[in-house]
């Protein structure tokens, strides 16, 4: 949310009193004239900005405990206390492996 925040600073610096309308329409003219590898530049970083906000939303739906939780697996796997997943799908493929 932050960068969005920081590109309509931006956007706005001209004309500060700027509404809804105007701003699209400038955002409009200004994507419009951008060349295809900037076009698709200015798409990652929308979809990235799309995808962090649904982020932000997810942590922040999700309870105290589940939240201490996934911090605590965080700091665990920082000491080095964690398995790697190939070991963990090997164990497991030749323990119910169906030979």
């Amino acid at each position: 949310m932050a960068l969005f925040v920081v590109l309509l600073k931006v956007i706005t610096k001209q004309r500060p009193g700027m509404n809804a309308a105007d701003l699209k329409l400038k955002i409009f003219r200004q994507v419009d004239s951008l060349d295809r590898k900037s076009l698709e530049e200015l798409s990652g970083v929308i979809s990235n900005f799309i995808n962090s906000y649904r982020s932000e939303q997810e942590w922040d739906a999700l309870s105290e405990k589940e939240r201490r939780g996934i911090d605590y697996s965080i700091s665990e796997l920082d000491a080095g206390k964690g398995v790697a997943h190939d070991e963990v799908m090997a164990k497991y493929r030749k323990k119910y492996s169906n030979e």
